[in-house]
């Protein structure tokens, strides 16, 4: 990426140092997905385009969750109930009433569950309300157990079986299915597109994922004081994620903020622990739907869709239904045989790519890692208040 960036931004992008975070398509730099158009491996190779093909089939945010409760349906997991039909807000009220657009899903208990989104007609969106449904589902499959239990085995798991169905339903196989797209089978340079596109998102959020408690955690602790709160805020940005600020910084500013989040007190580890397990849930799950095949290269990780495979759809209901009543290692047995986090199946699902870019930087010379930022932040960038005149200078 810094590479690319250099050769459109020239100078203003370091050959060795970390990346400005204004220039990755991202208010926080935590995903990168909208510099693709500048960074893709092949910018020659066209793309599918889902969102001019859902906008020509005359889609609407209501056909958006339609879709995304079939696939769940097609798993043998539980349809919406009606009711979730009823009071769900799905898109942007037109009544002049104010709204949250941060899209979210709620549990009222008693088979009262319910989406609000402002959901857009795009690709990105459709995506987005297969992930809510996926905490819907997660509600429904646990709503048997004792109020204590209604909750994901921990807060990972919660997050990532939405993001598990994503990634069924962004692979070309899947977008043909449901007649979004013409064709099912890419070449080697239209598959690596579609990798590096996923990776801006997946790969990239780790480290971001990852800093954003680890700085609030910190913080708690005391282990940073309040007068160094936004200098240690980019000095992780710096370390993990490799980004520097556009410009200075001080502790007049306070970045960390400019984070949802952050203000309103939201746990974050529960993301960066999604992205690992998403993928192992995704492995496990596509053995199961015999998408995949290890080592066959007809049947890889990264194109694997499990719509309409009972098979998986019956191994995970078997984990949601669970919830909380078992320890998450539990959990996570019942679905993979592990008991471990385990970022094998990342490694995997990205293997692809991983070798295309370790080519590509060797033969391009591009330098590995990142040298110490120039830019500053210090304590203040106030000035101090002006002296009182010394009386020798005033008029008598």
């Amino acid at each position: 990426v810094r590479h690319k960036l250099r050769q459109k931004y020239g100078d203003v992008v370091s050959e060795k140092g970390p990346i400005p975070a204004h220039l990755l398509g991202n208010m926080w730099a935590q995903t990168w997905g909208n510099i693709v158009d500048i960074t893709l491996p092949y910018p020659n190779v066209t793309s599918p385009v889902v969102t001019q093909e859902m906008l020509s089939q005359g889609y609407t945010p209501l056909k958006m969750f339609q879709t995304a409760n079939d696939f769940f349906v097609s798993l043998n997991l539980t349809a919406m109930p009606a009711s979730f039909w009823e009071k769900s807000i799905l898109e942007k009220p037109s009544d002049g009433r104010e709204l949250v657009c941060h899209a979210s899903a709620w549990d009222f208990y008693d088979n009262d569950v319910r989406i609000k989104q402002c959901t857009r007609v795009n690709e990105e969106d459709l995506y987005t309300a297969h992930h809510e449904m996926g905490h819907i589902e997660y509600f429904l499959q646990y709503s048997t157990q004792p109020v204590a239990y209604r909750q994901g085995a921990n807060s990972g798991f919660h997050e990532a079986v939405g993001d598990v169905i994503s990634l069924s339903v962004s692979t070309p196989k899947h977008l043909q299915k449901i007649s979004l797209l013409n064709h099912t089978s890419l070449d080697i340079s239209e598959a690596l597109n579609s990798l590096y596109k996923t990776g801006l998102d997946k790969i990239v959020f780790l480290p971001f994922g990852y800093i954003m408690d680890l700085w609030r955690w910190d913080v708690f602790a005391g282990k940073t004081p309040k007068d160094n709160w936004n200098c240690k805020w980019w000095e992780l940005r710096h370390d993990y994620q490799g980004v520097e600020p556009p410009v200075d910084r001080s502790e007049d500013d306070f970045d960390p903020a400019g984070k949802y989040h952050t203000v309103a007190s939201v746990p974050y580890i529960r993301y960066f622990v999604s992205f690992i397990i998403q993928f192992q849930f995704h492995r496990a799950l596509c053995l199961k739907a015999g998408d995949y095949v290890p080592n066959d290269p007809n049947k890889p990780l990264h194109n694997c869709d499990i719509y309409r495979s009972t098979e998986a759809g019956n191994a995970l209901g078997d984990m949601l239904q669970m919830g909380a009543s078992k320890p998450w290692p539990d959990a996570m047995e019942v679905l993979t045989g592990q008991r471990n986090m385990d970022a094998g199946g990342l490694l995997e699902y990205f293997k692809p790519l991983q070798t295309w870019l370790e080519e590509e930087n060797n033969k391009n010379g591009v330098f590995i890692g990142w040298e110490p930022t120039q830019r500053v932040c210090s304590s203040s960038k106030k000035k101090k208040d002006d002296a009182e005149p010394d009386s020798t200078s005033e008029s008598s």
